[in-house]
């Protein structure tokens, strides 16, 4: 959906852009004026497209997929950071087509079907008609994963591999506790650690028991009706807690080996900021990171670590091929057309789908 709003020149953009390179270009978009509840969400029809930079690629969006970070930003997550800068486009995930590329992309052209993931602090999100990322923020799709499969994959996927591969450098043999293993990120974490040689532990809620098990967890444990401390055995090299919240902090410390990794996706920087302001919130986050880091290395000779999804070319490439292989899953629950996407944030807001939920294009 290009619209014309103009006719200059338009520098930065490379040759796959082709004639529409002459013309400013605009194009649907779901807008964030302001924080609030899905009702703030507003799609409106002509949103300027920027110029690309040598290193980006124009995606014509097919499905996008919605994240909690999504909904955590839209209700305010992040204020400090994103306040200032409103309106937003939210949306981290995406699967479509390169429309167009920089002057110095070389592994893409124009018509490629490709999926990826924007960093967590990008401006300009996924819920678009097009969307502009980075040229290592994408890889080639699978031609036997569909659009609105691939699009549930790289943010959740490429968050588990910063931990798990980047962090805690799992390897062959080594044992891994995923806490909350039925999220996107935990069944990431499960298939990602299997296809490294790693044996997995889960805890999960009932409905994801035969979920985590079909990921390739050899343990899961229903948190619901069971005593996770009781209930899981042994020590493990790595511990990915999903959840973070104290009581899954302690029982994830208490299971690891000396020199193993705890890893939780809570981290306090952007609660932090938001309430003391960046100039006081970051280095009170650095601080108590720092503090629990020391604590635990000298308490239980183990790493501490609070971990965020980075893209990572190299991690990229290897969540396609494995998605290609059908080792690398994330089921989609339901699908909404992107003009339904305030019913759609309200269902993920009332956890009336616990699953993975897609926006499509039309």
């Amino acid at each position: 959906m290009w619209r014309l709003a103009g006719r200059r020149r338009r520098p930065g953009l490379g040759v796959g852009f082709r004639a529409a390179s002459t013309a400013a270009m605009t194009c649907r978009a779901v807008v964030l004026s302001r924080f609030g509840g899905p009702e703030v969400l507003e799609v409106r029809p002509s949103v300027e497209i920027p110029n690309l930079k040598p290193k980006e690629v124009l995606v014509r969006a097919r499905a996008v997929s919605i994240n909690p970070l999504d909904l955590r930003m839209r209700s305010g997550y992040g204020r400090s950071i994103f306040e200032p800068l409103l309106p937003l486009i939210l949306g981290r995930d995406i699967s479509g087509e390169v429309a167009a590329f920089g002057s110095s992309v070389s592994s893409l052209t124009v018509g490629q079907e490709v999926f990826g993931a924007l960093h967590p602090t990008a401006v300009r999100g996924t819920y678009a008609d097009y969307a502009i990322l980075s040229e290592d923020e994408l890889t080639l799709k699978p031609p036997s994963v569909t659009h609105v499969e691939a699009s549930a994959i790289p943010f959740a996927a490429l968050t588990a591999w910063r931990a798990l591969k980047s962090t805690a450098r799992i390897s062959e043999g080594q044992r891994l506790l995923v806490l909350g293993g039925g999220g996107a990120v935990g069944l990431a974490a499960i298939q990602l650690s299997v296809a490294a040689g790693c044996s997995v532990s889960t805890t999960c809620g009932s409905k994801s028991i035969d979920r985590v098990l079909e990921a390739g967890a050899e343990q899961a444990v229903d948190y619901t009706a069971e005593d996770t401390e009781l209930a899981i055995k042994g020590q493990f090299d790595a511990v990915l807690d999903t959840i973070g919240v104290p009581e899954t902090e302690r029982i994830g410390i208490n299971f690891l080996k000396k020199g193993g990794h705890y890893m939780t996706l809570q981290g306090e920087a952007g609660s932090l900021a938001d309430r003391y302001g960046l100039a006081i919130g970051l280095p009170t986050a650095t601080a108590i990171l720092l503090k629990k880091q020391i604590q635990y290395r000298y308490s239980h000779g183990i790493e501490y670590w609070w971990t965020y999804m980075r893209a990572d070319a190299e991690g990229l490439d290897e969540i396609r091929r494995l998605s290609e292989a059908g080792m690398l899953k994330i089921p989609v629950e339901k699908t909404f057309p992107i003009i339904q996407v305030r019913e759609a944030h309200e269902v993920k807001d009332r956890k009336l789908v616990p699953g993975k939920v897609v926006l499509e294009f039309d």
